[in-house]
């Protein structure tokens, strides 16, 4: 598989670096268009040399990049046909070129209608580009429903028609692409949110444009990359690892507290403290001796721990009691560095706060109503939610989800490890604990929780590659967790 640039961009950058080789640096469109399709005509013959092709153009220069598909395949003496939703007749410029291309070596040319058969066939889609701005209706609309309902194997010329490459929001309906070639620059909102389900495999070309271009715009995101951890000192002691707390475990909520205090130490910080609701404090030691498990009925209890902590978690299974919002208010007093995970972020969204120096961990249900609006508008726009949560919250956020975001302000991260099979309770508590470990090791903020989410993510990979997604638990991350941390 490809490795992927770690930059990505906004469209309008995208589009920007095309003008600038066109106007700045003498290189044709047509030019351009042509790598463009020649790179997924490569992809075709690379994957499905086999098939036959049915094209789908629109009306922009996403439509010429199909233009020079299909003229390709034809030279190449393979079965292609182009179904056009717009006229091609009314193309300009290097689209209306790459159509009369294929068009003057008897290339066929059909127009769409919705009896079209597509099975055993490879369909491209070159509906619509990176200018959409509003839902697909009409003709459009019909074709991606299309596709969707009876194409077996489809490509997407640079972006799936109708998904939103700024935010990853689908525009009432996007094609569901099992691969998809981008090019000039990777676009952000392909890798997170919905994305993941339309996007299929992402193969990247620059078209060979020069560095220089590229370079010259500032990314608006990053993914995050393999940590590289340092190896212990032979005369180390636990003492330089931190002390992690753990607070949280109301009545009948034990195991997410033991999942966050055991993730912090298999990730490897020194010592663990849990403080956790008197009715389990004593059956979470039994079961995970390494941890030292303390009762506390308020925040009377919890001040002598808090000064030993060098990083406290606060969130899993803490629950919304005033037994929990007294440990809440207690734990925001100190200024040690803090994780605030689940519940405590429900609290927190009712009586807002400004910090420099937390993580927040919320999924979308969390972030909604730390920013008092719906899930779906979160999930429309998972860039602008992550924003708005760190100028009003402070410190790291971290938005759970496929593509998983960090932000601290300076740099907006992109994690892309993890699965489907992590939809289930816990792993949000076994990410927090991981974080604080980190941070007990002296990782920044920032990096503790860019690392601790890859990880997170790539073992739920791992586990998942021999046992598969269904059914993987929470629990089963922890000799992974190990395993990479040592690698």
């Amino acid at each position: 598989m490809q490795s992927l640039p770690n930059k990505l961009y906004s469209v309008e950058q995208v589009r920007a670096m095309d003008r600038m080789a066109i106007e700045d640096y003498a290189i044709p469109g047509i030019d351009l268009m042509r790598k463009a399709g020649a790179v997924v005509f490569d992809e075709i013959q690379r994957h499905y040399a086999s098939k036959s092709i049915v094209v789908l153009c629109g009306a922009g220069n996403n439509a010429g990049d199909g233009y020079v598909i299909a003229q390709l395949a034809k030279q190449q003496g393979i079965n292609v046909v182009v179904y056009y939703v717009s006229d091609p007749n009314c193309l300009k410029g290097d689209a209306a070129t790459a159509y009369q291309d294929y068009v003057d070596q008897d290339g066929l040319v059909v127009a769409f209608d919705n009896s079209l058969e597509l099975k055993d066939c490879i369909v491209v889609d070159a509906l619509l580009g990176t200018g959409i701005g509003r839902n697909v209706s009409g003709v459009y609309a019909d074709a991606i429903y299309l596709i969707n309902q009876n194409a077996e194997t489809v490509i997407s010329v640079d972006v799936p028609s109708g998904l939103n490459t700024d935010t990853g929001e689908v525009m009432g309906c996007a094609v569901q692409a099992n691969l998809t070639v981008s090019f000039i620059g990777l676009k952000q909102g392909m890798f997170t949110g919905f994305a993941a389900d339309y996007c299929g495999q992402v193969v990247f070309s620059d078209l060979e444009l020069p560095d220089i271009i590229v370079n010259s715009f500032k990314e608006t995101a990053q993914f995050a990359m393999r940590p590289i951890l340092k190896k212990r000192n032979r005369c180390s002691h636990k003492g330089n690892y931190g002390h992690v707390l753990v607070v949280g475990g109301d009545l009948g909520f034990s195991g997410a507290i033991k999942l966050a205090a055991e993730a912090a130490l298999r990730i490897g910080a020194g010592l663990v403290s849990v403080a956790t609701h008197v009715s389990h404090a004593q059956s979470i030691n039994m079961t995970r001796p390494e941890l030292m498990c303390h009762g506390v009925e308020g925040s009377q209890d919890l001040l002598p721990l808090l000064n030993k902590a060098t990083v406290i978690v606060i969130g899993p299974g803490l629950g919304q009691s005033p037994w929990a919002i007294e440990l809440l208010k207690c734990v925001v007093k100190t200024d040690k560095p803090l994780v605030v995970d689940a519940d405590a972020l429900n609290i927190l969204a009712n009586k807002q706060q400004y910090r420099d120096n937390w993580v927040l961990t919320p999924h979308p249900g969390e972030a909604a109503r730390l920013l008092s609006c719906t899930t779906q508008g979160i999930a429309n726009n998972r860039f602008l939610a992550i924003s708005q949560l760190q100028k009003r919250y402070g410190g790291v956020v971290v938005l759970k989800g496929a593509g998983t975001l960090i932000n601290d302000s300076k740099t907006l991260t992109v994690s892309t490890t993890g699965n489907p099979g992590m939809a289930t309770g816990g792993m949000g508590d076994v990410l927090a604990g991981m974080i604080a470990g980190l941070i007990a090791q002296q990782s920044s903020l920032s990096q503790a929780a860019v690392d601790a989410v890859y990880l997170h993510g790539e073992a739920a990979d791992l586990s998942s590659e021999t046992e598969g997604e269904i059914g993987l638990l929470a629990s089963d991350l922890m000799p992974l967790i190990r395993r990479l941390i040592n690698r």
